[in-house]
């Protein structure tokens, strides 16, 4: 059987590419990976995660993005589309074209049945590599249910999970809570 080596990818041939393409793709390890599209419940949540963060967060020197801002992690060479991510005070970006971010605080995913291992696996090994992240938010979009990692000192992650809508999370890096029913409103679970 004869198999095809796979090429290299630098991560100037990745930008380059990806600033060209009509699709996201995430990058690592001199590997281009393909995003999926977003369900409706997916979309809800992103998009109420993102409202309720950029009106909390107005007079600060924090700054909410959706998906469409790239973030490189430069501890391990990660390209990638957080669904939400905050990066506060002088925002660090990669190069000139001002559309790749570095060191965020906190960091929301919507799990997918495709992504969820990873979410929780791989992405976020490589996630808690970044020096000032200090939230890591995984959010179900078929139960109302939030996974909240948070960083304590010597480099340790302790888990605190919501399981109602009643329930508050609270993100002390950012200053911020967040209802869970105004997290889940509208999403159909």
């Amino acid at each position: 059987m004869i198999t095809k080596e796979k090429k290299y990818i630098t991560p100037e041939e990745y930008l380059r590419l990806e600033r060209e393409s009509e699709t996201k793709n995430e990058y690592y390890n001199g590997e281009i990976c393909a995003m999926l599209g977003a369900s409706l419940n997916h979309n809800i949540l992103t998009t109420n995660i993102l409202a309720n963060l950029h009106n909390k967060l107005k007079n600060s020197k924090c700054i909410p993005f959706g998906s469409d801002m790239r973030m490189y992690v430069s501890e391990n060479g990660l390209f990638t589309y957080p669904d939400v991510s905050v990066f506060c005070g002088d925002m660090k970006l990669y190069d000139d074209e001002n559309d790749t971010a570095l060191y965020p605080i906190v960091i929301f995913e919507v799990l997918s049945k495709a992504t969820q291992d990873y979410d929780r696996g791989g992405k976020f090994k490589l996630y808690r590599d970044i020096k000032t992240l200090q939230d890591y938010v995984i959010v179900a979009q078929d139960s109302v249910s939030i996974e909240h990692y948070h960083k304590q000192p010597g480099n340790k992650w302790i888990l605190e999970e919501f399981k109602h809508t009643s329930d508050e999370l609270v993100l002390d890096s950012i200053i911020v809570s967040l209802k869970l029913s105004e997290i889940f409103d509208g999403v159909k679970v």
